[in-house]
């Protein structure tokens, strides 16, 4: 089966919040650690961390990190892919395979119905460590 672009939901604002880019120029805007971390709701560490697994490669302007309209769209699909369950090293083989390319998800219908039953039965392990803990929390405040 054709791997299928999986774009759906996770959209990001239209906006940026980085610097400028003079009126007639050519250039992309490039963003500052912290307008990413801003306008996507996660910490400077979170940044740096996915820089050191190598889903992001900011340019450097001394100590500065500036981010490209490229790496900001890479980021959407690194959290799209944390949002739906999958570990980085998976995240990093999805978004490779676009490399170059517009940035998405390279998902196959397999691969979304694996990711569901790996999700579905972590639920199922996650619902039975809750109804135990009911239970044992039941019978102390007896």
């Amino acid at each position: 089966m054709d791997a299928k672009t999986f774009e759906q939901g996770f959209a990001t604002p239209a906006f940026h919040t980085g610097p400028a880019v003079a009126e007639g120029s050519r250039e992309s805007p490039l963003f500052t650690i912290g307008d990413l971390a801003r306008e996507f709701g996660i910490t400077l560490r979170a940044l740096r961390f996915y820089e050191d697994k190598g889903l992001l490669s900011p340019r450097r302007d001394g100590m500065t990190r500036l981010y490209s309209e490229a790496d900001r769209r890479r980021l959407t699909v690194i959290l799209k892919g944390k949002h739906l369950g999958f570990t980085l090293a998976e995240i990093r083989a999805l978004v490779a395979a676009h490399d170059g390319e517009e940035a998405s998800l390279s998902l196959t219908r397999d691969r979304c119905l694996t990711q569901l039953a790996q999700l579905e039965r972590q639920r199922t392990e996650i619902d039975a460590a809750i109804a135990e803990l009911k239970t044992m929390a039941t019978s102390l405040a007896a």
